[in-house]
C-alpha cells in the first residue's frame, strides 16, 4: 500500500492517477482527508494506504480495492488463497512470511501470488530470479494475507491447550509471547472489522456511549441513545478477549495489564463525523468491561439559544455569566450536559478582550481564543496545582471542569473575591444543593455568599419525534396532579406522548433538550445561608425568589408539545415535586 506505485510496475502518470488521487476520484475520501492523511504521512513515514487505515478514513479492503483499480491487478480474496501451501522452488518459508507474499499457485511458467503492497518491484524481482518463473501479482487484504501466510507457513508450535486449560496462562503476566498472542487476535480481520462496525453504529444511532460488557453467555453490546441504554447484539464470549484488545490498542493502552482499570483516548472519522472516544476498561468477573464515551464534535452546539433554555431563565443566566466576578456554578448528574452549557457559556463571551483560561480533565472542545489547560494527575498536575499556576497568567475568567476537593474549591472562592469570574460544575441534585455541598467542601458560609452569584442545575429530557408524536387529551385530574395546568394556555388539555416511528428508530424520541433551574444570590438566600439553612430550606427560598424548579421547566416543555410526561417524570423523579 503505497502513494506513489514504481514506475517499472504501474503504467506512467499520465495513464494512471496516485492512489489518493483515485481515491477521492472514486467519492471513497475527501480532498480534505486526503491533506490529512498525507501530512500524517509526512510525519510517520509509513505507506498512504496503511496511515489511511490507522485514521480510520477507509477499511483495509477499501484501499485494497483502490489498489486493485490503480495498477490494473485483480483482486485476491480469502476464497482464492490455497488450502495448504504451494511450494515454490528456490523460496524459503521464512522469506514468504518477512515479505507478505503468498503463492496461489503456479501454472505455465507463471507464479501467480497475493501481495499487500504488488508494486514492491524488488519483491517481485527476487522471486522471478529465485524462481526462474514470470512472477503475477494480485492485490490483498493486509490482515487477511497475513493469517493466511501465518496458518501455512508459520513454524508449528505446541498443542494448545484447552478451553479448561486457559486459565493456566497467567493474562495479566506482562509476558512478551502472551502480549504478542493478543495482538495477533486484535489484529485479526473480522475483530478488526467488527470493532470498526461497533463505531460506526454510534453515527447512525446517535449514540453518546458504547458499553461492552463480557458476561457468562457472551460479549453484550449496548448503546446509550439520547439518555437511554439499548442492547444491540450479543457477540460470542470467546471473541471478548480479542475485541477488548483491539479497543486498547487502538486508544493506547496496555493490552497485557486486566488486573487494574485503564484509561484511554481514541480519535477515529467515521461517515464525515471526527469522533473523539474516551475510553474506560474495568475488570469484572468474566472479563474486561469496557465503556466508551462519545464525542461527536460535528455535532457540537456551542449556543446557548440552542440548549432548551426558557426565554426568562436564559436572560437571567447571561445576566450572571456577563459579571466580571464571582462564581457560577453548573450542577447536574454525569452526562446532563454540564461542560457543554459551561462551554456555550465561554463561547458567549469576548476572548479577543478578555483572558480566558479553563482546567480541565479532560479537554473535550477546543475554543478559538481560550487557554484550555489538561490535568494529568500521574504527573501532579491536578486541579489545585493548575489553578495557582493559572492565577499567575493574569486571567479574567476561569473555567474549572470540575470541583472535587476542599483545596480546588478554596482556590475557585479567592479567585472569586481577588477579581475574576469563575465558571465550574458540581455533582448535586439540585441547584441549592450546592451551596450545601460547598460548605461540607470546608468553604465557610460567609466565604460563600461573598463570591457565589448562582447555581444552575439541569438535565437532559428527550425531545418527542416531530414525524410520529401523538397529541392526547389529558382530564382535569391528571392536570392537577402534576400540575401542568398552571402551564397550559387557559382552556387547553392536550399533550403530546411517544408513538414510534422508523424515523426514531420506534423510541417515539429524537434528541434532547435541556430544562434547568437559575438559584440566583439574592439578599434572602444570602440571608438563609448565614443562617445556617439546610439545601431544603435554601430551595424553598430560591422558589419564593421566583426560582422554577427542574420539574416545572420540564413541564412546560410539556406544554409546548416538545416532550411528553412521562419523560419528564422520568428525569426529575429525585426532585420530590411530583
Amino acid at each position: 500500500m503505497v502513494s506513489t506505485p514504481p514506475p517499472s510496475i504501474v503504467p506512467p502518470a499520465n495513464v494512471l492517477p496516485r492512489l489518493g488521487e483515485l481515491l477521492v476520484r472514486l467519492g471513497r475520501l475527501s480532498g480534505r482527508d486526503l491533506e490529512q492523511a498525507l501530512a500524517a504521512q509526512s510525519e510517520i513515514g509509513d505507506l498512504l494506504g496503511r496511515v489511511l487505515v490507522r485514521l480510520g478514513l477507509l477499511t483495509e479492503t477499501d484501499v485494497a480495492r483502490a489498489l486493485s483499480v490503480q495498477l490494473r491487478y485483480k483482486l485476491a480474496t480469502v476464497e482464492d488463497f490455497p488450502a495448504a501451501p504451494v511450494p515454490v522452488p528456490g523460496v524459503e518459508p521464512d522469506y514468504l512470511l518477512a515479505h507478505a507474499v503468498l503463492p496461489l499457485q503456479i501454472s505455465d511458467g507463471k507464479l501467480y501470488v497475493a501481495m499487500a503492497t504488488p508494486q514492491d518491484e524488488f519483491t517481485i524481482k527476487a522471486l522471478r530470479l529465485a524462481t526462474g518463473l514470470r512472477v503475477r501479482p494480485r492485490v490483498a487484504v493486509e490482515s487477511e494475507l497475513r493469517a493466511a501466510l501465518e496458518r501455512l507457513y508459520a513454524p508449528a508450535e505446541e498443542e494448545a491447550p484447552e478451553s479448561g486449560e486457559a486459565a493456566s496462562f497467567d493474562f495479566a503476566s506482562g509476558d512478551n509471547e502472551f502480549v504478542e498472542h493478543l495482538k495477533d487476535l486484535a489484529s485479526e480481520a473480522p475483530v478488526i472489522r467488527f470493532v470498526n462496525q461497533l463505531i460506526a453504529r454510534v453515527v447512525e444511532l446517535r449514540a453518546s456511549d458504547i458499553h461492552l460488557e463480557p458476561f457468562e453467555d457472551g460479549l453484550h453490546v449496548r448503546y446509550r441513545v439520547d439518555g437511554v441504554l439499548q442492547e444491540t447484539e450479543r457477540a460470542e464470549a470467546a471473541l471478548a478477549a480479542a475485541v477488548t484488545s483491539r479497543i486498547k490498542l487502538m486508544a493506547h493502552l496496555n493490552i497485557a495489564e486486566r488486573r487494574l482499570p485503564q484509561d484511554g483516548r481514541i480519535k477515529n472519522r467515521v461517515q464525515g463525523h471526527e469522533l473523539d472516544l474516551r475510553v474506560s476498561t474495568l475488570p469484572t468477573v468474566h472479563g474486561e468491561s469496557v465503556v466508551m464515551r462519545v464525542l461527536d464534535r460535528a455535532s457540537i452546539r456551542l449556543e446557548l439559544e440552542d440548549m432548551g433554555f426558557s426565554p426568562d431563565t436564559l436572560a437571567r443566566y447571561r445576566a450572571l455569566i456577563e459579571r466580571p466576578h464571582g462564581i457560577l456554578l453548573v450542577t447536574g448528574p454525569t452526562g446532563s450536559g454540564k461542560t457543554t452549557t459551561l462551554y456555550a457559556s465561554l463561547a458567549k463571551l469576548d476572548a479577543g478582550s478578555l483572558k480566558i483560561l479553563t482546567v480541565e480533565d479532560p479537554v473535550e472542545y477546543q475554543l478559538e481564543g481560550v487557554n484550555q489547560v489538561q490535568v494529568q494527575a500521574q504527573i501532579g498536575m491536578s486541579f489545585a496545582n493548575a489553578l495557582r499556576s493559572i492565577l499567575r497568567q493574569d486571567p479574567d475568567i476561569i473555567m474549572i471542569g470540575e470541583m472535587r476537593d476542599t483545596e480546588t474549591a478554596q482556590i475557585a472562592v479567592q479567585s472569586a473575591l481577588t477579581g475574576h469570574l469563575v465558571l465550574s460544575t458540581l455533582h448535586t441534585n439540585t441547584a441549592a444543593g450546592a451551596i450545601v455541598r460547598l460548605e461540607d467542601m470546608g468553604v465557610e458560609r460567609y466565604l460563600i455568599t461573598s463570591s457565589v452569584n448562582g447555581v444552575l442545575s439541569q438535565r437532559l429530557v428527550r425531545r418527542l419525534c416531530p414525524h410520529c408524536r401523538q397529541a392526547v387529551e389529558l382530564d382535569d385530574e391528571v392536570l392537577n396532579k402534576t400540575r401542568l395546568r398552571r402551564f397550559m394556555a387557559p382552556g387547553a388539555k392536550g399533550a403530546y406522548v411517544a408513538s414510534g416511528c422508523p424515523a426514531c428508530k420506534h423510541t417515539g424520541y429524537l434528541g434532547r433538550t435541556a430544562i434547568h433551574e437559575l438559584f440566583a444570590m439574592d439578599a434572602e438566600a444570602r440571608r438563609a445561608i448565614l443562617s445556617g439553612a439546610d439545601a431544603t430550606t435554601l430551595h424553598e427560598v430560591a422558589r419564593r425568589g421566583g426560582m422554577l424548579t427542574l420539574y416545572e421547566d420540564g413541564l412546560r416543555k410539556v406544554a409546548a408539545g416538545e416532550s411528553s410526561l412521562e419523560e419528564v417524570l422520568r428525569v426529575t423523579q429525585d426532585q420530590g415535586d411530583a
